[in-house]
């Protein structure tokens, strides 16, 4: 049916949906970026105003959101940006820590010079970025780290669920060096000695020793710096 005849004109559908889509990337980005932290309340029309565009593809974007877990919603409250569950967090990281452990030894044969050139360079930008510290882009810097050591890894199933982890931390939104920024001076230093380890040829079993270590020392200070009554229930289970 064309639009004369009553149909939606070619291109409506098509222009909703860009609409729709660029709303997601707008609030989703500032969610990630921290501008609406957990617990902001999301109003369709406050949101629709400010990007432009009517309440329908704003809606759209929150649902989208919602079923990516950035968002949640309540009767009588409305969509608010969810909060980080500490149980959920736990089990990514516990993960993610055996996975890119793995991935980052499968990977130490095939990383070049050029790589560990690239890893220091990032490494070094994230020494800098402790003068003024902002954790959400000591956060993006970590990821690109961190991607140079196991991208390499030649089993793409656990190539795949290393991403899968990552990408779960992002839907968290979690930057746990908001909360334990002194972890993050840490970090930097193990991130030198995996270097080191990488450079010097050590064994598999000692770079994703080492690798998972590093993992697990972020969760333990997040599960430091949450209530120790909780911590220690959690640590329990690990």
């Amino acid at each position: 049916m064309n639009a004369a005849a009553g149909g939606t004109p070619a291109g409506g559908d098509e222009a909703a949906g860009s609409k729709s889509e660029r709303a997601y990337s707008a609030i989703k980005n500032k969610i990630l970026g921290g501008e609406y932290s957990p617990g902001y309340r999301l109003v369709l029309a406050k949101l629709a105003e400010d990007l432009g565009f009517s309440v329908v593809p704003v809606r759209e974007a929150i649902r989208r959101l919602e079923a990516e877990s950035f968002v949640t919603f309540e009767r009588n409250v409305g969509a608010t940006v969810a909060g980080i569950e500490p149980t959920e967090y736990l089990y990514t990281m516990q993960t993610l820590a055996i996975v890119e452990g793995a991935a980052t030894a499968l990977s130490a044969p095939l990383i070049t010079p050029a790589d560990i050139a690239r890893a220091r360079a990032v490494n070094a930008q994230m020494r800098d970025c402790l003068e003024h510290f902002d954790p959400v882009r000591f956060t993006a810097l970590n990821l690109d780290f961190h991607s140079v050591l196991f991208e390499n890894c030649p089993n793409p199933h656990i190539l795949d669920l290393v991403h899968r982890g990552w990408n779960r931390l992002q839907a968290l939104r979690n930057s746990t060096f908001s909360y334990v920024p002194g972890r993050a001076r840490e970090s930097v230093t193990e991130h030198e000695a995996l270097l080191a380890l990488l450079e010097s040829g050590a064994s598999a079993d000692a770079i994703e020793h080492a690798a998972r270590a590093h993992r697990t020392a972020t969760l333990d200070a997040y599960l430091a710096h949450s209530s120790p009554d909780r911590a220690a229930t959690l640590a329990r289970t690990y």
